[in-house]
């Protein structure tokens, strides 16, 4: 396993990270002793970040991991998780509710600290109350030495720059937006490494639109992005070989995202994500599956705020 420091933090984390999504049963129904077991492989295997929210199953994924970390020596992970978003339409962004929030998932996580503390997905409120609110209630966070350093997460690029213009943080989180047919997060490196931030990249696969059993029934992308997703990933297996893989190789290779984080409750899964990182990326088969995706070049979908997306 590749380990790279994770911008002006003194943390040397693994190029692929944990998400926690998966522990929360967001992509499906998990079992609890199977979730535990790919947390531990995830450790046994060298991946020494792991990213949840109390969001993600709402609280589950948190309960789930804090179950998985007993026993675990604290010096064998980095913790990251999240405050402000609480469900798919609650989010809370104030001072008070940051602070108590950050209380309740060091109870389910059953830790003193956290290395990070993102405030989550901040485009789904007013970027004004997280500059003045949000991100110095975190501050007090870190003074208490809850949290060891600060970050602020989201899918729009240009909340980064407007946050970031007026406040102090140490990472970001962006999702989505460097996968096989989406880089435009590239743009935003230079911004970010003039800054110092460590840059974390989650969902390379698309939340699941470049894996072998397709994206769930809530996701929002357009259906050309889907059928071009799906047409690219049968092209793959075509060729004998893994839509998947590739997308987590082609993420990866990019050594300025500082780790790049595949949500899995499975252990086979993690050891797959760890075997293809160290495996040769196929270049032929990269630029064929790229020029199916090309005519889904750098597309998403609107989230958050009208203001923010």
């Amino acid at each position: 396993m590749e380990y790279r420091t994770l911008g002006k933090t003194d943390l040397q984390v693994s190029a692929l990270g944990l998400g926690g999504a998966s522990l929360g049963s967001v992509y499906g129904p998990v079992d609890e002793a199977a979730a535990i077991r790919a947390v531990h492989a995830a450790f046994d295997l060298g991946i020494n970040y792991v990213d949840t929210s109390p969001y993600y199953g709402l609280t589950r994924a948190e309960e789930m991991l804090g179950k998985a970390l007993r026993g675990v020596p604290r010096d064998r992970y980095y913790l990251a998780t999240k405050v402000g978003r609480y469900g798919v339409d609650e989010f809370d962004f104030s001072a008070a509710r940051t602070r108590a929030s950050v209380e309740e998932s060091l109870r389910r996580l059953g830790v003193d600290y956290v290395d990070v503390i993102q405030a989550h997905d901040i485009e789904f409120g007013s970027l004004n109350q997280v500059v003045e609110e949000t991100l110095p209630a975190l501050g007090e966070v870190q003074r208490q030495g809850k949290a060891r350093f600060i970050g602020i997460t989201g899918f729009p690029l240009k909340i980064f720059r407007t946050v970031l213009d007026r406040a102090e943080a140490d990472t970001v989180l962006t999702y989505c937006h460097y996968t096989l047919w989406d880089t435009s997060a590239a743009q935003l490196l230079p911004y970010l490494e003039a800054k110092r931030m460590g840059v974390i990249n989650a969902s390379a696969l698309g939340m699941g639109l470049l894996s072998n059993h397709g994206p769930q029934p809530w996701h929002p992308a357009s259906e050309e992005i889907k059928t071009t997703c799906a047409r690219a990933v049968a092209h793959a297996r075509a060729r004998g070989a893994d839509a998947a893989t590739l997308a987590v190789q082609f993420a990866v290779a990019e050594p300025r995202f500082h780790t790049m984080l595949v949500g899995t409750a499975s252990a086979e899964e993690v050891q797959r994500n760890v075997r293809a990182v160290d495996l040769p990326l196929d270049a032929g088969l990269l630029e064929e599956v790229r020029a199916i995706l090309t005519p889904i070049c750098n597309q998403s979908w609107p989230v958050g705020r009208p203001e923010n997306s």
